[in-house]
């Protein structure tokens, strides 16, 4: 499933890929929609069938022998390159010493979290942010999560999946909170530069962002639907957030399921 900034106060686009077909979502609220998995998945990495789905996508031998599989990705403080044990020295080189950005966002309520700088805004939109501000820039993955790690001393780095669903997150003043956390940090801030040197970390001088979603109906309760459990998913299409589909059955996550085949109607 793709997903595209609205802009202009219009909610997200979202595209869903089925084979040669791309499906407008959008369009599609208020219509029933089945979704029946065939059994079958495959590696999204090499492509071999898989009976078991490993970091949503891999196979089990991709996902022992891939660098972005490995336990850094999500916790980026425990660099395997810097530690001399990377599972795939190249494709760190590309992947982790790029600009990375420490944002705040709204999702759930506020929260932390990282990107490399050409994954905004679609970072934010697959989490469900109806805001997003980008406040700190350093130039490589590890030293984003030293700054997240301090941050995380206040703030979550975690959406709730089910409050964001319910559309219960109220608007933040995301300057403020900013200006807050920033405050509170600075001695943490400072020791990271001493490590690093003054200038591997820059303020940034973003406006914040807002998002707005495909929602006709938010769920009240929330009850997810699962592939592994149940192969067939229908439902009135009430609504789009984040990666999930949410219909009058339940919701479901399709990111869950990369690499399933599944059939749409």
């Amino acid at each position: 499933m793709v997903i595209e900034p609205g802009g202009s106060g219009r909610p997200a686009q979202y595209t869903l890929r089925a084979g040669e077909h791309r499906l407008d979502l959008n369009t599609r609220l208020g219509q029933v929609l089945h979704l029946r998995h065939t059994g079958a998945i495959a590696c999204t990495h090499c492509g071999r069938p898989t009976r078991k789905s490993f970091a949503q996508g891999y196979c089990y031998p991709c996902f022992k022998r891939l660098a972005q599989c490995d336990t850094c990705i999500v916790k980026p403080e425990l660099c395997h390159y810097f530690a001399g044990t990377c599972r795939e020295p190249e494709w760190g080189e590309r992947h982790c010493f790029q600009p990375h950005v420490i944002y705040l966002a709204n999702s759930s309520g506020l929260k932390v979290g990282i990107t490399r700088k050409t994954q905004m805004p679609t970072r934010w939109l697959d989490q469900g942010a109806i805001q997003a501000l980008p406040i700190l820039e350093v130039d490589t993955r590890q030293q984003s999560g030293f700054v997240e790690v301090l941050f995380k001393e206040l703030v979550a780095d975690r959406t709730n999946w089910r409050a964001m669903l319910k559309g219960e997150a109220a608007p933040l003043d995301l300057r403020a909170e900013r200006d807050r956390l920033l405050d509170a940090l600075t001695s943490g801030l400072a020791n990271l530069r001493e490590r690093f040197g003054e200038d591997f970390l820059r303020i940034l001088e973003a406006d914040p962002v807002s998002f707005e979603y495909p929602v006709l109906e938010a769920p009240t309760k929330v009850v997810s639907h699962n592939f592994d459990k149940n192969p067939v998913v229908a439902g009135t299409l009430l609504g789009l957030k984040g990666q999930y589909l949410m219909l009058d059955t339940g919701v479901i996550n399709l990111r869950k399921f990369t690499g399933y085949e599944v059939n749409v109607q």
